[in-house]
């Protein structure tokens, strides 16, 4: 297995031991392509809940750029609501799952077909 493919397991695994969710495999492979070379840097690779200019990328390079959201309260709302699925008590998040998680939250799957 590639590294690629060994990290998807490890967002796999992570998933339904902290958020429950049984991953859709095919999805998080392609949001894991997505998110291109910042997987396999430990910085890049997570996603602080606990920093405001960390969320505020993932709503504007995410949620608004990728996948093609208008901006308002509710793509705060949905931010909030996945950090808080995967754990308030997770300090840091991998990046591929969360943005898979809002991906499913915000009904974009098809962005990824």
């Amino acid at each position: 297995m590639s590294k690629r493919d060994d990290l998807i397991e490890k967002y796999a695994a992570d998933m339904k031991e902290k958020c429950g969710v049984t991953a859709d495999m095919d999805l998080l492979r392609k949001v894991t392509i997505g998110c291109g070379p910042s997987i396999y840097n430990r910085d890049s690779s997570t996603v602080s809940a606990s920093d405001a200019s960390e969320l505020a990328t993932v709503k504007n390079n995410f949620l608004i750029k990728k996948l093609g959201l208008k901006d308002g309260p509710a793509l705060d709302e949905g931010i909030e609501k996945v950090m808080n699925q995967y754990g308030k008590s997770t300090r840091s998040k991998y990046r591929a799952v969360v943005y898979y998680l809002l991906a499913k939250h915000f009904g974009k799957e098809s962005v990824y077909n």
